[in-house]
């Protein structure tokens, strides 16, 4: 792997995990939230490792169907990516 995708995804999965912490703080304290949107992305572009944890860790949109539904798509879609874009480096 190359050196700087493997930085890129150690830091944008330990952004989205505070990020996840960070939005549950704010829930807790009434405060300006993290749009649904944004945690989506964060998953979406590499940092889903760090969101599961996060949910997990945090108890946070863990009981919100239409966010478990989005987020587990966006894992399916990752991992099928990620499946044939292995498939391609083998032949």
């Amino acid at each position: 792997m190359n050196e700087a995708l493997m930085y890129f995804c150690i830091v944008i999965n330990i952004i989205t995990f505070l990020v996840f912490g960070y939005d549950k703080w704010q829930a807790k304290n009434n405060k300006k939230r993290i749009s649904e949107f944004h945690l989506l992305l964060l998953a979406g572009i590499g940092g889903t490792i760090g969101g599961l944890l996060g949910m997990n860790f945090f108890k946070h949109k863990t009981n919100k169907f239409s966010f478990i539904l989005s987020f587990y798509t966006i894992v399916i879609l990752q991992v099928v990516l990620l499946y044939f874009g292995i498939q391609m480096f083998k032949s």
